[in-house]
């Protein structure tokens, strides 16, 4: 993991909490679509299973940008939801071949502004 060294901190953090979200949003919501005729008790061990890859990545994530980058709890938690909507938007479309809506955008335009406002004072 020498390469990490040559990427800035708050990259690392951004790129692994992206990974993360991506394990999260399967865990969430994979099992809608492909477990969609397994008892409950099956999806959420399956979901819990992939939820432990976004804990291996999500923790580290936090602990670089808050220990080392300087980035605060609420910018990092901001910047998780930008994340998440970032990544369940495509996740929505292309594999549960869900709608593209404009209210997407709404929400989107509504982070841009919760990102202007908790880094506006950094």
């Amino acid at each position: 993991m020498h390469f990490l060294n040559s990427i800035p901190l708050s990259l690392q953090t951004v790129l692994l909490l992206i990974a993360s979200n991506i394990f999260m949003t399967f865990a969430w919501y994979g099992h809608l679509k492909n477990l969609a005729t397994a008892p409950w008790y099956t999806a959420a061990m399956v979901s819990w299973g992939i939820a432990l890859f976004e804990y291996l990545l999500q923790v580290p994530a936090n602990r670089i940008g808050f220990q080392q980058a300087g980035i605060t709890v609420a910018q990092l938690k901001i910047m998780q939801e930008v994340i998440t909507l970032g990544v369940f938007v495509p996740f929505a479309m292309f594999y549960m071949d869900q709608p593209l809506k404009l209210d997407y955008l709404w929400a989107g335009l509504c982070l841009v502004g919760a990102v202007y406002f908790i880094f506006r004072s950094a």
